[in-house]
């Protein structure tokens, strides 16, 4: 008999420090989606679409909002049984992120934060935060 083992039964973990600048934002955003296509979640499948437009969103958030001159945002991907979990940290203590009424061509993006994962929240670390996310998977579709 032979045994078969999801790939999503094993922990995965992605980290790395990125500058706090737009071309850093891309470069992450791409490399959560390339790491999740590796463990399993194809690029055109619903977990690592979820995955990676939250981590558009937050990286944007610590490039926008979190950047402190001279200071890097750092990343971090696990995935342990059926979670996905996004950590985006940045030195910046005053500016915790908000749900907020989008006003004009701004503020959607925790608010799709909010729809694809299954949880979010704010860490406080010295110096700065975390802004994590959850995305648990479904057996039946991968999300």
């Amino acid at each position: 008999m032979k045994s078969e083992i999801s790939t999503h039964e094993f922990a995965h973990e992605f980290a790395m420090r990125f500058t706090s600048t737009p071309r850093g934002a891309r470069l992450a955003r791409r490399l959560v989606s390339h790491r999740l296509d590796e463990w399993g979640h194809p690029y055109d499948g619903p977990a690592n679409e979820a995955v990676t437009l939250t981590a558009a969103e937050l990286v944007a958030n610590a490039v926008r909002h979190g950047h402190v001159p001279g200071r890097d945002f750092h990343l971090k991907l696990t995935g342990a049984g059926a979670t996905l979990r996004l950590e985006v940290s940045d030195t910046r203590t005053e500016c915790l992120p908000e749900l907020r009424v989008p006003q004009g061509e701004g503020g959607r993006g925790l608010l799709l934060v909010e729809a694809l994962a299954d949880k979010w929240g704010v860490t406080p670390r010295r110096p700065g935060k975390s802004v994590w996310a959850e995305v648990r998977l479904s057996p039946a579709t991968e999300r």
